[in-house]
């Protein structure tokens, strides 16, 4: 049975910071300066703020940040685990508690130094002290350390199992730089590529290479969501949440679940969208646009599997045939995604899909977007919202 929140809480305000590789500032002023523009996105002030939802990876206390925002007393805070999974868990928290009138605005938010801090290219390592080290410990002596590595098994499988070749990669990740050639926040705003230079590009874990994998971005991004009554009396468009859903799958590790019956899938992801589309009552040709989790090329194409806009094996040919492209099928990653805008695990995915539906994106679609799919990491306990304009 799948709750039905749909419309019960509406995007009002987003906000990014700039994004770069040495921020030169703390990872609160980070999360401050993104709720801030969230704030003047939405037209609404610091002591408007009730709620509070960010991961458990944000070094931010929630009371810190209401604390330099100004925002006064909480009255809820929550927080989503699994690294990119959370992206829209974060969503998830919020729209919970604002159906159950637990709190009335809350921002979501991530802000991190992950270039100039923390990088987790770096891997896993040393003394065996957590549950998911437990499972790591299995993979490191083999130099399975680093989040590439891990996918890259996947994607071998996968590869294996579909015939579906690098083309299909080198796909995923130059539609997506082209868009980020446009936009003057990404990292590669003026900086395409070809195939050649794919190719030449060095390897990071067989078959990903350098253009495969996303950046290491410091920066910070802030979605502040309300009430559908509350929303309409603000300064931009209201962007609803048709539906929203976590999901975890049987056997499941945090990125390495190599020891299902067949690992060449995404079980979870495929159980996201299920109850997402069964909450919206949506289904894959009611999206116009998508923003689709991208810390690996080869993720995109699993997902587009998962969420039954082909089946599985046939992501090859849905992009090869343009589909993620301006005017294809499904505009995917428009602001040049974690590829080629920023890592900002995800979040700054949220913003660009409500930019979608408000129409604002700077790679806008020439046909009116309905509705938006926004998605969280693989491999990893994750999940996917829905959002459309609010009626």
């Amino acid at each position: 049975m799948v709750a039905n929140v749909k419309n019960k809480a509406v995007i009002v305000g987003v906000g990014n910071t700039e994004f770069s590789k040495d921020s030169g500032v703390s990872e609160l002023n980070l999360a401050v300066q993104a709720c801030k523009r969230a704030l003047d996105d939405a037209g609404l002030k610091p002591s408007d703020v009730d709620g509070m939802a960010t991961f458990t990876m944000d070094t931010n206390d929630e009371i810190e940040v209401a604390r330099a925002l100004g925002c006064g007393g909480l009255n809820f805070w929550g927080r989503s685990h699994y690294g990119g999974g959370a992206a829209t868990g974060t969503l998830h928290q919020a729209v919970m508690a604002i159906a159950t009138g637990m709190a009335e605005v809350v921002i979501c938010f991530r802000a991190l130094n992950g270039r100039s801090g923390h990088r987790f290219s770096d891997g896993v390592s040393g003394a065996i002290t957590t549950a998911d080290a437990i499972h790591w410990g299995w993979y490191m002596p083999y130099g399975l350390l680093t989040p590439a590595s891990w996918v890259a098994m996947f994607t071998q499988r996968w590869m294996h199992l579909t015939g579906i070749s690098k083309d299909a990669l080198f796909e995923v990740a130059h539609s997506t730089r082209e868009y980020a050639v446009n936009n003057p926040n990404a990292f590669f705003h003026g900086r395409d590529f070809d195939r050649a230079e794919y190719d030449a590009a060095r390897m990071i874990a067989d078959p990903l290479q350098l253009f495969d994998c996303c950046q290491e971005s410091d920066g910070g991004s802030a979605v502040i969501l309300t009430t559908p009554e509350r929303a309409r009396d603000l300064k931009q468009p209201g962007v609803a949440v048709r539906g929203v859903a976590q999901a975890s799958a049987p056997d499941q590790e945090q990125m390495t679940s190599f020891y299902r019956e067949e690992f060449a899938g995404i079980p979870e992801m495929e159980t996201a969208a299920r109850n997402v589309y069964e909450m919206s009552g949506l289904g894959p040709d009611d999206i116009d646009a998508a923003v689709i989790y991208d810390a690996f090329s080869p993720i995109v194409l699993w997902q587009l599997e998962a969420w039954n806009f082909c089946g599985f094996g046939e992501s090859g040919d849905f992009v090869l045939d343009g589909a993620l492209r301006p005017g294809g099928r499904l505009p995917t990653n428009t602001h040049g995604g974690q590829l080629s805008e920023a890592y900002i695990h995800g979040v700054n995915g949220i913003v660009e899909a409500t930019r979608l539906v408000r129409g604002q994106s700077l790679n806008q679609p020439d046909k009116r977007v309905e509705h938006a799919l926004v998605t969280s990491g693989v491999g990893i306990p994750t999940g996917g919202a829905i959002l459309g304009k609010l009626d």
